[in-house]
């Protein structure tokens, strides 16, 4: 059984550079033999990360996030079955969402900057459709 997860945190630490880097690259060694895809968007404060995949795989990756100390506040905004993957070109895709046109933000929020925590999952899912469908999501593997 396939499922979708979304979740928000805040970052623990003032290196986002560092912390983006680090998730992204141990996300690329571990999610392709669990089967793992998804998206990380983040900007200097938070991270947004859609994880799919098999049931179990995901809900053993998101333990690991709730016990990772580079998260803090992790709060689960979707959580879904699902019949096909959305992401599954990407074994971590990523978005800095400090670099995406405020007017894109506007259109999903109230203000034209990210904060997950105050917006809904389907609202910050069709936020990431749109930042695929406008090539802002890098690195398909």
């Amino acid at each position: 059984m396939l499922v979708r997860l979304l979740y928000a945190s805040r970052t623990s630490n003032e290196k986002m550079c560092d912390i983006v880097q680090a998730i992204v690259t141990q996300s690329r060694q571990h999610n392709p033999q669990h089967g793992i895809t998804g998206i990380l968007c983040h900007t200097e404060q938070v991270f947004m990360q859609v994880l799919e995949g098999g049931r179990d795989a995901v809900n053993v990756l998101y333990g690991q996030i709730l016990r990772d100390p580079r998260h803090r506040d992790v709060v689960l905004l979707d959580y879904e079955e699902i019949a096909e993957r959305r992401y599954s070109g990407w074994t971590m895709g990523q978005a800095n969402m400090g670099k995406i046109n405020p007017s894109i933000l506007l259109k999903y929020s109230p203000l034209p900057e990210l904060d997950p925590h105050r917006m809904s999952g389907k609202m910050l899912l069709s936020l990431i459709d749109e930042l695929m469908a406008t090539a802002s999501i890098v690195g398909r593997t």
